[in-house]
């Protein structure tokens, strides 16, 4: 029998209009609809719920990750509808997958199996255009910063620091010049672009409240430095009303189902290595006034998305996981424990065991330095053995955490009853959840907290230029911000080779950007970029249609 794939799966299931789920949540007039099986929910929802009491959170994250995921998407729709086969009223709110890695390495981002969210080709593309009309605000200011200074320059840019971006992964365009036409006037200069996730605008619009709250988020955001050292913003090029014109519907929460039919809200797309890995504040709250649980996820391994969805969303918005679900695979801890990647399918309890430390510090962080309940779940490939679950089960309950094998991709809902029934469970025990960092602390100290609490770190080494920058965002009254580091997902540490993170390390921080309208600091430790690159090969070589036009090759 011939295995099918995750497009092959979502297209063989029937999807109930998405009227009729708006219908079992009593917000069908609140629906704008963007075919049959989308729509995005009115502002107004908002007003209407604001007293209703909040379920209960369920956070999914990970380990330190393979090159192609252990997921934590297929996890988090399992998880939902495992609780919804318990009884339970569940509600997803998920990130937006961003068209870089579709066509890239990694493939769709809407689960898989029969774990997914649907549609699906839509959810992986183009969906509702919230990423596009982020494109395009944020290339309207670069073009609007350019044409001030071709007309005059009255702001006296002397230094731009806003980049233009593209929702796709292109390396060639890290760094451009611009303005080579020749034209008289015309200020030739050296820019950049970013992928749309890392744009501060896909930052504004997850951690704004509504569109008046983004509007004055985007007025504040950083764009440039004149002769004398002094900032520019948006709102004194008066391009905050333009730019929230183009995002007056990108805002609005994103309504689809998984394949058994549960909500999903699915709305902002921010890389977790990159930006801070978190779908937005509006989704997770409403999901959180219409379900008794809501399950979302942080990107990447819990040292990335699960730090900043702690320490940037939950102190903003003022969330709390009651459960914290740990994502793991027998693949990634044998990766991390130094195995090839040709031999991680291979049974090697040995390779597992020198893993351990990836998982151990994971369950630490959540467990210890957070105050969280946590659970680790063990997604389950056919080629994991039962001795190597068996002996990852018992080293995991020694460290005084439950185990849940998730059979998501394969069985669905079905897959993830066991996991659910703990997480009700655990959802009733007392919780804390303790901040890295104060926002009093300096920025340095900041960063060494994360570096050294979260990832194991000896110390933080500083670049020339990330002192200056330290000190002049000091200088701008801004020390007071949290810390989003941006660094590789493959490690602990910043060099995405050091898997094993056995020896003492360091991270190095090369530079500090200011995001004053997200609300907070960006630090790019190692090599890490803002745009990345497609792989040798591509996963848009497999990407097309078929002479009926339906889609294939998306995984």
């Amino acid at each position: 029998m011939l295995k099918l794939t995750d497009i092959e799966i979502a297209k063989s299931v029937e999807l109930k209009e998405i009227s009729k789920i708006a219908k079992e949540l009593d917000i069908e007039e609140y629906l704008e609809m963007y075919g049959k099986y989308k729509a995005k929910i009115g502002e107004d929802l908002q007003k209407k719920l604001e007293n209703k009491e909040n379920g209960k959170l369920v956070l999914v994250t990970a380990i330190s990750p393979t090159p192609l995921g252990e997921g934590k998407t297929t996890v988090s729709i399992a998880v939902a509808d495992g609780l919804r086969k318990i009884g339970k009223k569940s509600v997803l709110a998920l990130r937006e997958p961003s068209l870089g890695p579709v066509f890239g390495v990694k493939g769709g981002a809407a689960g898989g199996g029969y774990s997914q969210v649907a549609p699906m080709e839509d959810i992986n593309l183009h969906f509702t255009g919230d990423i596009h009309a982020i494109t395009a605000a944020n290339n309207l200011l670069s073009a609007m910063i350019d044409n001030h200074i071709y007309f005059g320059n009255e702001l006296g840019f002397e230094k731009v620091v806003w980049k233009r971006c593209v929702d796709l992964n292109d390396r060639q365009l890290r760094k451009v010049n611009t303005g080579l036409s020749g034209e008289s006037k015309i200020v030739p200069r050296e820019d950049g672009f970013d992928i749309t996730v890392a744009s501060e605008i896909m930052a504004v619009v997850c951690l704004s409240k509504n569109l008046f709250d983004l509007k004055e988020n985007l007025s504040k955001m950083l764009i440039g430095y004149n002769k004398q050292n002094e900032p520019i913003y948006v709102k004194d090029l008066k391009a905050q009303g333009a730019m929230a014109v183009l995002l007056k519907d990108a805002i609005k929460p994103n309504l689809v189902q998984t394949l058994e039919h549960t909500p999903a809200l699915i709305h902002g797309g921010p890389f977790a290595n990159i930006a801070h890995g978190c779908n937005s504040v509006i989704a997770t709250k409403t999901a959180l006034k219409l379900g008794e649980y809501t399950v979302t996820e942080a990107g990447f391994g819990a040292d990335l998305g699960a730090e900043k969805f702690l320490d940037i969303k939950c102190r903003k918005a003022d969330l709390k996981p009651n459960v914290v679900v740990l994502v793991a695979t027998i693949k990634a801890l044998k990766y991390h424990g130094g195995l090839p990647k040709d031999k991680i399918l291979e049974e090697n309890i040995e390779a597992i065991e020198s893993g351990l430390g990836n998982i151990y510090k994971h369950i630490e962080n959540l467990k210890e330095n957070f105050g969280l309940n946590v659970v680790v779940a063990l997604n389950k490939y056919n080629t994991d053995t039962p001795a190597e679950i068996e002996f990852l089960k018992q080293k995991v309950e020694e460290k005084g955490v439950e185990f849940s094998v998730v059979e998501g991709w394969g069985k669905g809902g079905n897959g993830a009853i066991d996991i659910a029934q703990k997480i009700v469970e655990l959802s009733e025990k007392p919780s804390t959840l303790n901040y890295t960092y104060d926002l009093e602390d300096s920025i340095k100290t900041k960063i060494e907290k994360v570096c050294t609490k979260i990832y194991g770190a000896k110390g933080v080494e500083y670049s020339e230029e990330a002192e200056n920058t330290i000190a002049k965002i000091e200088s701008l009254g801004y020390s007071n911000l949290p810390v989003c580091i941006a660094k590789t997902q493959f490690s602990f540490s910043d060099d995405a080779k050091n898997l094993e993170c056995k020896e003492d390390f360091n991270i190095n921080v090369r530079d500090v950007v200011l995001k004053s309208g997200a609300g907070f600091i960006v630090v790019l430790a190692g090599s890490i970029m803002t745009m990345p690159g497609l792989p040798r090969v591509p996963a848009a070589e497999s990407i097309d249609i078929d002479e009926n036009g339906e889609i294939v090759g998306i995984f």
